[in-house]
């Protein structure tokens, strides 16, 4: 049986929160210990890495570890085949669970190097080939994610997930934001890390075109989800 849903909104904000605290954070102590991009980039992709593999593998027995909305909006369409994703209740509580501890994680990760709990970036994301990476980002982890469940090899998804989210640092333009949550949190920082406002909802169009184009390259090569059959009495 699932833990409440209350319990699991209570671990989709924690983990949202602790991811965006280590992206943040980690783009913050980056770009205080040194002035080359290429380290900084380094260091924030690594501490992403171990953070959030540590997060999916703490977190995923309490709600899946989504920490992601476009995540859980695919969990939910799939699931009305298979009868095993959230029901709409349960996305409408986990999406907001997310957004929350998105914010909050980057206000806390401001708070942690002393800087004003809320700052509002001034790095500018707005062009084509940023937006063309954030969907390649964000197929490629649905993608691995629904295929990883339908190949099941989904106890595999901490190291599978973290490791495709570091490499997509480094091979899109956009530096593989792939969650609606962790871009809206990285607007409340000027930093490193941090994403313009006026940037936000580009990304965040881009992501869902990404989650469509992933959720249709798990069709085509898993296949569809098979139906639930009713146990016959």
């Amino acid at each position: 049986m699932r833990p409440p849903l209350a319990r699991r909104a209570a671990a989709e904000v924690v983990g949202t929160a602790a991811l965006v605290a280590v992206v943040v954070g980690s783009g913050i102590q980056a770009a205080s210990l040194s002035p080359d991009v290429g380290v900084q980039l380094l260091a924030n992709s690594l501490a992403t890495v171990f953070g959030l593999g540590v997060l999916i593998a703490l977190l995923g027995p309490v709600s899946g570890a989504h920490f992601n909305p476009v995540v859980s909006l695919a969990d939910w369409y799939t699931g009305r085949v298979s009868g095993e994703g959230l029901t709409p209740r349960e996305v409408a509580a986990y999406v907001p669970a997310q957004i929350v501890g998105g914010i909050g994680g980057a206000i806390l990760a401001n708070a942690m190097f002393g800087r004003a709990l809320v700052q509002w970036s001034g790095h500018d994301r707005s062009a084509g080939h940023l937006w063309l990476g954030e969907v390649v980002a964000t197929a490629g982890l649905l993608l691995l994610i629904f295929g990883l469940n339908r190949s099941g090899h989904a106890r595999y998804a901490p190291v599978a997930v973290a490791s495709f989210i570091g490499a997509a640092y480094w091979f899109t333009s956009s530096t593989s934001f792939a969650n609606p949550a962790v871009t809206i949190g990285r607007a409340f920082t000027d930093s490193f890390a941090g994403i313009a406002p006026a940037s936000v909802l580009p990304f965040v169009v881009a992501q869902l075109v990404g989650a469509v184009l992933g959720l249709g390259l798990v069709a085509v090569v898993f296949g569809r989800a098979p139906a639930l059959q009713e146990t016959q009495p």
